[in-house]
Formats: structure tokens, sequence, C-alpha cells
């Protein structure tokens, strides 16, 4: 696998808000309608370098991490999902894009599913990736949630490894150190704040009462052993939304991360169909 990013970088100034984007350039005859990928929490674009790798080179991707994560600068004041998703939608159009199709993962699956709901034409398929519907879902274990409410196991190594096995279940039972290196190896750190304010970012919103809103073809995917989103909220997600399917994998939270060679496949056999 080779870690280096080959990605266009670039600094784009979207309603007042300057965010950091990536963009890897498609090759060939660039017919297929571009990818928009949404990252989990705490997390800066470069975490997705091993899904993206794994990836067609006919299939542009673009990335971008939000205010306060990695290298977008922190917002005066805290954001929310129903407000970010129009701004990331001024975003594709600044970007040139007319269309995307969109792929949210953890954190981002719920500002995907926000962007899919409010920006209907430029979102031409919907992936779900080890996400649920915000506030109102099937939780994981207290003892899981705990963990999720500071960004630490994003900043020490070693916490990270101590912990993978349980809050991401999955290989990290059994090889927690890919956790940590898949954690650390690709992300930019940001600043501790960021991660709060993506926490606020989904206080008290959920997509549950939205679900049929969500006319776009959509896959969900979701792993048998993922503490964080527990599996019960894909067959949740997959009921509400009309025109759905769901692939569930042996596998944890990570998986889109650490077995991207299975799963990007799955996802762009979806896509490309």
């Amino acid at each position: 696998m080779n870690n280096v990013m080959t990605d266009e970088l670039l600094e784009v100034d979207v309603r007042g808000r300057r965010l950091r984007v990536a963009v890897r350039r498609a090759t060939g005859d660039a017919s297929r309608t571009p990818l928009l990928l949404m990252n989990g929490i705490g997390a800066s674009l470069e975490l997705l370098q091993p899904f993206v790798e794994e990836l067609p080179p006919e299939l542009e991707v673009v990335r971008f991490d939000v205010p306060g994560i990695g290298g977008s600068p922190m917002p005066l004041l805290p954001y929310h999902m129903s407000t970010f998703a129009p701004l990331v939608g001024s975003l594709t159009k600044r970007l040139g894009y007319s269309q995307v199709d969109v792929m949210g993962f953890s954190w981002g699956g719920g500002l995907a599913q926000q962007f899919a709901a409010v920006n209907r034409r430029r979102c031409r398929k919907l992936v779900l990736a080890a996400t649920g519907t915000g506030s109102l879902m099937v939780p994981a274990r207290p003892n899981v949630l705990a963990k999720m409410l500071t960004p630490r196991r994003h900043r020490d190594p070693e916490y990270a490894r101590t912990i993978a096995g349980e809050i991401y279940g999955g290989t990290m039972r059994t090889h927690p150190e890919r956790a940590s290196e898949v954690l650390h190896t690709y992300t930019r750190r940001g600043p501790k704040r960021g991660y709060y304010y993506q926490l606020l970012a989904g206080a008290g919103w959920s997509s549950l009462p939205g679900l049929p809103l969500i006319r776009q073809p959509t896959l969900i995917v979701a792993g048998d052993d993922d503490p964080i989103i527990p599996l019960v909220n894909a067959r949740i997600m997959h009921k509400g939304i009309p025109n759905s399917r769901l692939h569930v994998y042996s596998g944890g939270h990570l998986a889109l991360l650490t077995e991207a060679a299975e799963l990007a496949p799955v996802i762009d056999g979806f896509l490309a169909g």
C-alpha cells in the first residue's frame, strides 16, 4: 500500500468558512460520477486513504476536513448537521460538480444522510458505512460511549491500541495494533476543540423521522461486530430508506480502513452498477 497522498490539496472558501479539500482526479475516460467522502469524528481526510487506494483510478474522489479538524481552521462558533450539510452542497458547486455520489463513514454517515435529504439533485447515490441515525438510535454500551467522549484515542497511539478491541470490535480484538496504526499513520492532528465541536454538531440531531425522505439508491454497509454502532441500527435504516440495500460484513467499526480491499469492491460495484 502506498501511504503517500498524491491528491490535489485545496483550500476552499465556502460561505465564510475555509475548508481543506483533497481531490483525487480521475484517469481514463473520467465518465463516472465523482465520489464525495464524509469522515468519522476527530479524523482528518487522510484517515480514508486506505479505502481511497482500493478504488479504481477512473473514479474521482473528493475528501474534506470539517471545521476544526485536520487542516480546516476552527470555526468561530459551533456548527450543526442541519446547517453544515447545505454548506457541503455549496462546496460541491464551488468544485464544479453538478452531481456527486456520497459516502459517509461513522459520524460522516449522519452528515451524508442530511446531505442527501437537503441536496437531492446533487446526490445521485448514497453509501452509509458503520453509521446510524444520530441521537435516536440503539446506542453503544456505556463503557464504549464513555471512551468516545474525548479525542484521546486520536492523540495517544498506545491508548488507541489498549482500547481498540473494546470499542472497534472485529479484527481489532485480536490485532489492536492495527487500529493504532491506521489512526496515527494517516490522520493529521487538529485542536481538541474541533473534536468537541463535532460532538456538538450532532447534538439533538436524528435522521430517523426523515429516513423516508432519502430517495436516492442507498447502500448500507455494516459490521456484525461493531460496538460503536450496533448492527440493529443498519437494519432500522434499511427498513426506513425506501430504495436501500444492506450489506453486512464480518467485522467491526474500522473494517472500511483495515479491510478496505474487501469492502471497496462492494461499494464500487454499487456505485458503478
